[in-house]
């Protein structure tokens, strides 16, 4: 064996450990999946479903639970579309998967003006698709592969262009109130997906409809991001870490918290008048410290009941 090959796996194992780590603790933290689910993937051919569907059967194989995994992949009719590739990958490896074909992509070419964003109308319309196929199979959970990267640019963008502290939750119901929505790896850097994507090898299949856009802001929040992390490193995990530690009464949403009772009789809550925290004696983030601490915990989702 080279020593570029056994670099590789080394690299390739300690990436499996941390996955198997953040993906069990978000799924512990967020109790994700539970004993007799039937949790339906959501594969797009992009590196973030591959990964999430690998390591989603990784700990299957170890949990101390039962649940299923079924892999479904929503053909939008791109042109050019590799119709084979997934069957032919699902089938390798073993998965029950199945193939849902819509021509969506007809309806967004005619419905959006041309040079304007199709992703609303297109995500709208693949929600809908997903939530029937979830229903037909009966799925008790669907799977997304978004990761933390993408909470930490959607808060951005729901700041900067509407006005909202928002982002995606680790957990949700879905729209049409029939099924729970989880995304197992909201603790885990889109960079590490990337790589562990690239060891692994997956047959990726790039998105022809909206993937390459030049001006969607979700592209130039990342690139912000990219930059922020190069020049900061630590700020983007500190944005993450943020949004796990919301503290209502030093925010100023009225709806949120009742300030017209804040009186001296009502006493100091958290913190009085500290705008500003104290710098803790790490700057290491809280999902990593939690990474260092309870790793092996973690990895065997003991805690999901």
């Amino acid at each position: 064996m080279s020593a570029q090959v056994a670099f590789e796996k080394q690299q390739l194992k300690q990436l499996e450990k941390r996955f198997r780590h953040h993906v069990g603790k978000a799924i512990s933290d967020y109790n994700m999946i539970e004993d007799g689910d039937k949790i339906m993937v959501c594969l797009s051919g992009g590196a973030d479903s591959y990964t999430l569907l690998d390591i989603l059967l990784k700990l299957k194989a170890s949990a101390p639970i039962r649940f299923d995994i079924v892999a479904v992949n929503l053909d939008q009719k791109q042109p050019g579309f590799p119709e084979h590739i997934l069957p032919d990958y699902l089938q390798d490896i073993g998965v029950d998967y199945k193939i849902v074909e819509e021509d969506t992509y007809a309806i967004v070419k005619d419905k959006v003006p041309e040079g304007k964003t199709t992703c609303s109308l297109c995500s709208r319309l693949r929600r809908a698709i997903l939530y029937k196929a979830a229903k037909s199979l009966g799925a008790t959970k669907i799977a997304l592969g978004h990761h933390r990267d993408d909470m930490i640019e959607t808060l951005l963008l729901n700041m900067f262009f509407n006005g909202k502290t928002k982002t995606m939750p680790a957990k949700l119901v879905s729209d049409n109130g029939e099924h729970v929505v989880i995304r197992p790896l909201a603790y885990v850097k889109e960079k590490d997906i990337k790589q562990y994507a690239q060891l692994k090898q997956f047959p990726i299949i790039p998105c022809n409809l909206c993937g390459s856009q030049p001006n969607l802001q979700r592209q130039n929040v990342k690139a912000m991001l990219r930059d922020w992390d190069e020049r900061f490193p630590g700020r983007a995990e500190s944005i993450f870490t943020a949004i796990q530690n919301v503290v209502p009464s030093h925010m100023a949403d009225h709806q949120l918290f009742d300030f017209k009772n804040v009186d001296l009789d009502s006493g100091v809550i958290n913190g009085g008048d500290l705008a500003f925290d104290p710098q803790p004696i790490t700057q290491q983030p809280i999902t990593e410290v939690a990474h260092t601490v309870n790793d092996q915990h973690a990895i065997n989702i003991i805690e999901i009941k």
